[in-house]
């Protein structure tokens, strides 16, 4: 390489810098910090303010509660318009700026055995607490007395979701289509083979990579614009849940909701909570910094809301772009701990409220299909309950009409399936930047403690291949 290319390159690399700075050091509701913010400007205070008034129309006004449901589906396909280039520019950017390709499968293969341990510890997890608590003894609820027509579509999505079917969902039909479908993982698969083939071009392809990084300064300017009307979203979709559902209706299965519940928070606290601490950072801390984004999630019942904005987040807190292009979207497809609980928790619920005694054998067989269900399903609206329609009609012991007992607070259980599943992935995004040499540990504590980045920082750019 000529000294004339590397003087621009350098150039290059001082301007992206300064656009970097420039675009990370605005705070969460996307003005750039002067002093102390007003309380009322913190984006995640207007999120709860609207997610409090949304339970409180809901609550005294049910039919007007219903009919703000547009506003929380209306925020949810704005932002679900940006997932795919947010990706797709992230993921591109960052592998092609890998200084060698096998440094992909490094990643991915660390990600995946992530994943597969946690998700599995998940499970057992789930295992544990519905036989130590038991939410479903006592209910001697007969099968045959349950209003299965409300559970049957579920039943019927789950048959079209096994383990091929998954497959050859993820290859689009074209290479457009996938950034203009629904599919995470088409985009994904797109995204991974077009910055391997960008990185393996090496320099002739150096303006495009430089392309598709300020595109990534345009579209993360739109994800900050779009997170102004998140307060509007949550506040409809609350408004719909409690509207639609009631809270009365919580009381019938209180006990799995806080069977549920409890059961999430102990995975969050302690099992992330130590693997946090032994990557070096704090759990508390991290959900401090993502209290916007989880209260958003919370408000609108689906993490898919809040990914552009964690992805910008690990980013800012020091997570190599390759990482977290990589980890976060596999991610929401792979790593579902929130839904990993549920699906054993809510499985042993039904038997025990069935009187279906399983024994030891049985309950092995029914963790072994829902690790394999759980990943055939990945992607699938309302994923959480087509996974354990798929789980129970492969294990004939346990009805499945018995699902019908729970779909009436499934609504609720998804909320904390989406915040565990969430707060799940950004930790893994943490540990496996760390793991793979890619984490800034300065700018995560810098970030995690409250801290603007400084605005001498270089941005975390890795190196180029030549």
């Amino acid at each position: 390489m000529g000294p004339a290319i590397i003087l621009r390159k350098q150039r290059q690399k001082a301007v992206l810098g300064r656009m970097y700075v420039a675009a990370i050091i605005f705070d969460e509701t996307g003005q750039a910090p002067a002093g102390a913010t007003p309380l009322y400007r913190h984006l995640y205070v207007q999120v709860l303010a609207a997610i409090l008034l949304g339970v409180i129309i809901g609550h005294i006004w049910p039919a007007t509660g219903e009919a703000l449901r547009p506003l929380g589906d209306g925020f949810i396909k704005l932002v679900k318009m940006i997932i795919a280039p947010v990706i797709f520019v992230t993921l591109v950017t960052g592998i092609a700026g890998m200084t060698e390709l096998r440094s992909v499968g490094r990643v991915a293969g660390k990600a995946f055995a992530y994943f597969l341990f946690f998700s599995t510890l998940a499970l057992v997890v789930g295992l544990i607490v519905a036989n130590t608590v038991q939410p479903g003894a006592g209910m001697n609820i007969d099968p045959a007395t349950l209003d299965t027509g409300a559970v049957t579509g579920y039943v019927e999505k789950a048959k079209h979701s096994g383990l091929v079917d998954f497959v050859m969902s993820a290859i689009p039909t074209t290479l457009v289509s996938a950034l203009t479908g629904d599919s995470l993982l088409q985009v994904l698969l797109v995204s991974i083979l077009f910055g391997i083939s960008l990185s393996m071009v090496g320099e002739p392809a150096a303006p495009v990579r430089d392309l598709f990084e300020r595109v990534g300064l345009v579209i993360f300017r739109l994800v900050a614009i779009l997170m102004r009307a998140a307060p509007v979203g949550a506040f409809g979709a609350m408004a719909f849940t409690i509207g639609k559902y009631g809270v009365g209706s919580l009381a019938n299965l209180a006990g799995l909701l806080a069977t549920f519940y409890l059961t999430s928070a102990i995975f969050v606290v302690v099992v992330l909570g130590i693997t946090a601490r032994l990557a070096g950072f704090s759990i508390f801390k991290l959900i401090r910094y993502l209290r916007a984004e989880l209260l958003l999630v919370l408000g609108t019942s689906s993490s898919e809301s809040a990914l552009p904005s964690l992805m910008e987040k690990m980013e800012r807190a020091g997570c190599a772009k390759s990482v977290v292009g990589l980890v976060v979207p596999t991610g929401y497809s792979f790593n579902l701990d929130g839904t990993n609980i549920y699906m054993t928790l809510a499985a042993l619920f039904i038997a025990q409220a069935c009187n279906v005694d399983l024994s030891l054998g049985e309950q092995v067989a029914l963790l072994l299909v829902a690790m394999i269900s759980s990943k055939g399903a990945a992607g699938v609206t309302g994923a959480g309950f087509v996974t354990l329609a798929a789980t129970l009609s492969i294990v004939p012991s346990v009805p499945v009409a018995g699902m019908a007992l729970i779909l009436g607070i499934d609504r609720f259980m998804s909320e904390c399936r989406s915040l565990t599943n969430f707060i799940g992935n950004a930790v893994a995004t943490v540990v496996v930047a760390r793991w793979d040499n890619a984490l800034d540990r300065d700018r995560l504590r810098l970030a995690l403690d409250g801290g603007a980045p400084s605005p001498l920082a270089a941005p975390p750019v890795e190196q180029d291949m030549d």
